[in-house]
């Protein structure tokens, strides 16, 4: 009689494992999928932003906008750095805490870095234009790592200063619901905005 009650009992839990895998590995995701889809197509493909029909990169995903041997181009906008080299499969910081001698010597050769290639002050150069984000993903900038590259990005294409200040201002998005974050600056949308208005 036990054997027989613990037979019925297994049977039973083998019937809601295979139910629990079909509703909620299967159905679950494919009715969250559906909607998505029909709710905000864009944003559920990955919000990839396109130019000619051909894909150039996400609203959501950083990249590197350099040349074939790392070099940042002048006559872009850079981005944050990325300690996964704006790899979305290896997403993540890179692990060095504040107190990390290591982190501060990198820091301390970005600010160079980045003061020397835009002709700024190092005491001018931003945070962010120095560290990276948490995923390493981060495809927005602030408005003061934007503001010390117009000159550069200007010269490099020819435009006056105040052309590109006005291109910044249109790729640069407030607080989210007016209070939530902080103003950023999409640098995709921005180096896109600057390539069209020089017929690159």
């Amino acid at each position: 009689m036990p054997a027989l009650r613990w037979g019925r009992q297994l049977v039973a839990a083998v019937r809601l494992l295979l139910v629990a895998t079909v509703v909620l590995g299967l159905g679950y995701p494919l009715a969250v999928t559906g909607i998505a889809q029909f709710v905000a197509p864009g944003r559920a493909d990955g919000s990839l932003v396109e130019v000619d029909g051909e894909v150039v990169g996400s609203s959501l995903i950083g990249q590197a906008f350099t040349d074939a041997d790392g070099a940042p181009l002048p006559q872009y906008f850079q981005t944050r750095p990325s300690a996964s080299g704006y790899d979305g499969a290896a997403s993540g910081g890179s692990n060095l805490g504040p107190n990390s001698a290591e982190l501060a010597d990198l820091v301390q050769q970005r600010r160079a870095a980045v003061a020397a290639f835009n002709g700024v002050d190092p005491a001018d150069v931003p945070p962010d234009a120095v560290t990276a984000s948490a995923s390493g993903l981060d495809p927005d900038i602030s408005p003061a790592y934007a503001a010390i590259q117009v000159d550069r990005v200007a010269q490099a294409r020819g435009l006056d200063a105040g052309t590109v200040r006005r291109l910044v201002a249109d790729a640069t998005a407030g607080r989210d619901l007016g209070f939530v974050g902080a103003p950023h600056v999409r640098v995709l949308e921005l180096n896109l905005a600057l390539d069209r208005a020089t017929g690159r």
